[in-house]
């Protein structure tokens, strides 16, 4: 059974904060890139980038972006992978910007090992920040998170599911299995 952790409300209002850290760490919105990991970082990178266009007028409109790194995984032989998508940049590429990556959950710190080798295939970012929605700890990397939307301690048992209305029809995070 699973038992929800964020609502719909809790989703917004993280992201909102996140868009605000962002903006305040860069000291505003230039030179800024937001790419986010498929499938939910996608579109979580988005909402982070149209959130930033609304609180900062001289925003660049076309901010987010997609970095896929599938097959930069160090597991690919040992976990279910998913079908590759293209990636993405904004105009101007990553060349000399700030990048921020945008997952949906933090866990051993794989899939953002895999993003830092991505990005270098694709050029020198004058710095590269990482935002997610959940971290939930239970690192294999030395990997932390910038900007985090809730951190979430958890078993290794369980499992946190992100639900965006973009893929699933609704937003929301909820958490199942371990003890209980």
């Amino acid at each position: 059974m699973a038992r929800a952790v964020l609502s719909q409300a809790d989703i917004s209002r993280a992201l909102t904060r996140i868009s605000h850290e962002i903006l305040e760490s860069n000291r505003g919105a230039s030179d800024l890139v937001i790419l986010g990991i498929p499938t939910r970082g996608v579109f979580l990178a988005r909402r982070i980038a149209e959130t930033i266009a609304r609180i900062e007028p001289d925003a660049l409109a076309d901010l987010a972006g997609a970095l896929d790194v599938t097959m930069y995984r160090d597991d690919l032989g040992r976990t279910r992978t998913r079908t590759p998508s293209p990636t993405q940049l904004p105009p101007g590429g990553i060349d000399g910007r700030t990048v921020v990556l945008v997952d949906d959950v933090l866990y051993s710190g794989r899939t953002i090992r895999a993003a830092f080798d991505a990005l270098a295939d694709l050029g020198r970012a004058k710095a590269v920040r990482l935002a997610v929605l959940v971290d939930r700890g239970h690192r294999e990397f030395p990997i932390r998170a910038d900007f985090v939307g809730k951190n979430l301690p958890s078993s290794a048992r369980e499992r946190v599911n992100v639900l965006l209305s973009e893929i699933d029809g609704e937003d929301a995070v909820t958490i199942e299995g371990g003890d209980a």
